[in-house]
């Protein structure tokens, strides 16, 4: 057993996601935030600011006129792109390291990371929910607990391979028994000691659904079907890989079916030169 105090000590000395993320999600909960309240919290971090200048300017987004500021940033792309790409880099900090316990080379986790919270807006928008920005960045986020269990879970590798390999326990449930906690708790204390949404917090712990009756929470049941769509691309994906279970009541709940699924599946893969250009931001 890994004991909590010690979990805890760890997440204290983890680099944490710079200040403006949450001064940024706070602006998008207000219904009459501005886009000058936006470039206001982002202008006073430099390396955000060059990092989606550089982004802006790119050859991807094909701007007649090259950004000079944030304000200019936010006039020519909206406050939608300009928010997710201040919350990419913010998390890039700190999601951007290898996790040898998870099977994650460097860059692996920010691969899989940010191609979630992609298909996390892409499920939002089709459900038409309200609080998207809130949405990709729980998705963005929600394997952070990764960083602090990697190496509890390398030293106990065989035991959880052993549960696992049994079929009566999927990789969380596993790691749960073995460790005492799971990578989602882990995740959902860090989120909490970092002072982010309580709404966030709650989406983070149950991004796995453990609690089947949080099936009826439309956004915990979109973040939680992006993940599973996201191990399906394959893209970043650890050793735990598809060791899940799936709960296809999901799909009813939201209302999600397989055609769905694969529409997600195409709009994702024909955005990809998108996502290339937001993981050269890392």
């Amino acid at each position: 057993m890994t004991t909590l105090q010690q979990l805890i000590k760890e997440i204290k000395h983890l680099k944490p996601i710079p200040a403006v993320a949450n001064q940024l999600l706070a602006i998008v909960d207000d219904p009459d935030h501005s886009m000058e309240d936006i470039a206001n919290v982002i202008q006073y971090d430099p390396m955000i600011t060059a990092s989606i200048l550089k982004t802006c300017n790119s050859a991807f987004f094909g701007l007649k006129h090259p950004a000079e500021s944030i304000r200019d940033a936010v006039s020519l792309l909206g406050t939608d792109q300009i928010i997710e790409l201040a919350l990419i880099k913010s998390g890039a900090r700190v999601l951007g390291t290898s996790q040898e316990g998870y099977g994650l080379a460097k860059g692996d986790m920010w691969t899989y990371s940010v191609s979630s919270a992609v298909i996390a807006k892409q499920i939002a928008s089709r459900l038409s929910l309200e609080n998207k920005a809130t949405i990709f960045t729980s998705a963005l986020i929600k394997d952070i607990g990764k960083i602090i269990l990697e190496k509890h879970v390398s030293h106990s590798d065989r035991q959880i391979r052993d549960l696992v390999e049994t079929g009566e326990y999927s990789f969380r449930e596993a790691e749960k028994k073995v460790l005492g906690i799971d990578h989602a708790e882990i995740g959902a204390m860090i989120a909490k000691m970092w002072k982010f949404s309580p709404r966030m917090v709650k989406i983070i712990r149950h991004h796995h659904l453990a609690d089947e009756s949080l099936i009826q929470d439309r956004e915990i049941a979109a973040v939680y079907l992006a993940d599973c769509i996201c191990m399906m691309t394959g893209r970043g994906v650890g050793a735990d890989g598809l060791s899940y279970r799936f709960k296809s009541r999901v799909m009813e709940e939201l209302g999600i079916t397989s055609d769905d699924v694969s529409m997600i599946i195409a709009d994702f893969g024909m955005n990809m030169e998108k996502i290339e250009a937001l993981l050269q931001m890392a």
